[in-house]
């Protein structure tokens, strides 16, 4: 296939070098003829890369720098062009600038597709004169290793040119996903889970950003926390993108912005690129405040409200004095495994001592780290003891490490979950991307340990749906809400990654 791709950037020759590789002829333009030459040459140094690591052949990088053609014109007549590939900076005016001369040199077959991330591609379609030959085809950065890739028809895109795009990508050996044309599309959308929850946090003075990533990585399982990611992606990208998504939505709750962000974009607060985000960078800069030791008394016998037979059960196979009867002794230390509620709220429900009273996550670790939330009566001394107590390990084990946070509903990483698997159901309520697709997206953009859809459905989706109910009810927050998808699939005994039976299932 004969491919022209427009836009030279760092976009552009990412995808023209794995259209390359792939074995496409691929024409490459842009208006800056300096930029195609500088494209090609990278290019050349990433595939000589490849053979010096012995993944690639001396003739493959023969072959696919021979299949790579820099175009000095990109309004050039092409009539064995079958696919422009459009990767020009994100304004609609100037993509529909680049799509309206294309049309008017290029066949009608040829199929046009936007690398738009975030533009709507029904818009920039109906500036064409035929808006049906034009779809989304949106590719993440590094193309050649993020190997997804968002296939997204607008409102008019001819029904054929989705699966030929689909073809196309697989065939490339990357994976494809069809999502609808919606703010955000799949994977940015699904990827507000996380960070507008750990931006509520941080407004609430749940935790700090380094607590919250701590905890995101080692009880969530998630290789960056969501601060980290934020201070990765740049906060001025990461803003504009949570704001046009919540925007686009016609201000859904569920992806609710921050008040904390357009103050630090304007302030410069970027992240790794300004050398001070969340966290600081560059030669000098000083690194995140260590844990504090852990210094309390780690025989102090605790008590664990609730009966929770599985949490007493790992701190007594650790060693630890676990009090068993109806009540705590006068120096047992108090321990709630909180599911979607408060610490305070069980204080004052089963009239337990204040002072010595902690919340702790039931949710099974996925590293060495428990979280213990104190509330505002809690004595110092006594949480310098549980948290001495819930360090402890079996024989042989490393101690974990123990956050320590304020009372919240749910604990920082429920609320994190909650959110993430709550905006991945939203999508899959609103069939904007089929279950599988949705779960596909984000762990392979994203970069998460399971699919949003599948780590619900591992904690089990009746437990989300009283999880969700607790977040909604304790705190009051519209955000919280259960969506139908979960309400349904949990009493009706489904699984979150299953489409179920549809109308039109039973219609013929």
């Amino acid at each position: 296939m004969r491919i022209r791709i427009v836009g030279a950037g760092a976009m552009g020759r990412g995808i023209a070098q794995w259209a390359a590789v792939a074995g496409h002829t691929v024409e490459l333009a842009d208006v800056r003829q300096e930029a195609v030459t500088a494209a090609v040459d990278f290019v050349r140094s990433m595939l000589e890369r490849a053979v010096a690591k012995g993944r690639m052949p001396e003739s493959g990088l023969a072959a696919a720098l021979e299949r790579l053609v820099p175009l000095e014109d990109p309004w050039a007549p092409g009539p064995d062009v079958a696919l422009v590939v459009e990767a020009v900076r994100e304004d609609l005016e100037t993509k529909a600038e680049v799509f309206g001369r294309l049309e008017k040199v290029l066949p009608a077959s040829t199929v046009f597709a936007t690398n738009t991330s975030s533009l709507s591609v029904t818009r920039i379609a109906a500036t064409l004169e035929d808006p049906t030959r034009l779809a989304g085809l949106h590719f993440f950065n590094p193309v050649p290793l993020m190997r997804i890739v968002e296939v997204v028809p607008g409102a008019a895109t001819r029904p054929e040119i989705a699966p030929f795009l689909t073809e196309l990508v697989t065939g490339c050996g990357h994976r494809a996903v069809t999502v609808s044309d919606t703010p955000g599309f799949l994977v940015n959308h699904a990827g507000r889970g996380l960070v507008t929850e750990a931006l509520a946090l941080l407004e609430e003075s749940v935790a700090g950003p380094a607590v919250i990533d701590r905890i995101a990585r080692d009880v969530l399982g998630l290789r960056m926390g969501p601060f980290e990611l934020m201070d990765l992606t740049g906060l001025d990208v990461t803003a504009a993108v949570i704001d046009s998504i919540w925007e686009g939505f016609r201000y859904e709750d569920r992806l609710r912005p921050s008040f904390l962000t357009p103050n630090r974009v304007a302030a410069g607060l970027h992240g790794r690129k300004t050398g001070r985000g969340w966290y600081a960078y560059g030669p000098g800069a000083p690194a995140p405040a260590a844990e504090a030791a852990v210094t309390g008394d780690p025989d102090r016998p605790v008590f664990v409200a609730g009966g929770d037979p599985a949490y007493a059960g790992a701190l007594a196979a650790a060693g630890a004095t676990v009090e068993d009867g109806p009540r705590p002794s006068a120096r047992a230390l108090v321990l709630v495994p909180v599911w979607g509620t408060t610490v305070a709220s069980a204080v004052a429900e089963l009239g337990l001592p204040a002072d010595r009273t902690f919340g702790v996550d039931p949710l099974p670790p996925a590293g060495r780290r428990r979280v213990l939330a104190v509330t505002p009566a809690a004595d110092p001394d006594a949480a310098r003891d549980a948290r001495a107590v819930l360090a402890r390990a079996a024989d042989g084990e490393e101690p974990y490490a123990v956050s320590v946070v304020r009372d919240t509903a749910g604990s920082v990483a429920q609320r994190l979950l909650a959110s993430v698997v709550s905006v991945a159901t939203s999508i899959a309520e609103r069939s904007l991307a089929a279950p599988s697709d949705i779960d596909l997206a984000v762990t392979t953009g994203l970069g998460y340990p399971v699919g949003p859809l599948a780590w619900g459905d591992r904690i089990g989706a009746g437990r989300m749906l009283e999880l969700q109910r607790a977040l909604h009810a304790t705190t009051g927050d519209p955000r919280h809400r259960p969506t139908r998808w979960l309400t349904e699939r949990a009493h009706l005994g489904l699984p979150l990654t299953g489409a179920g039976t549809s109308p039109e299932d039973c219609a013929g």
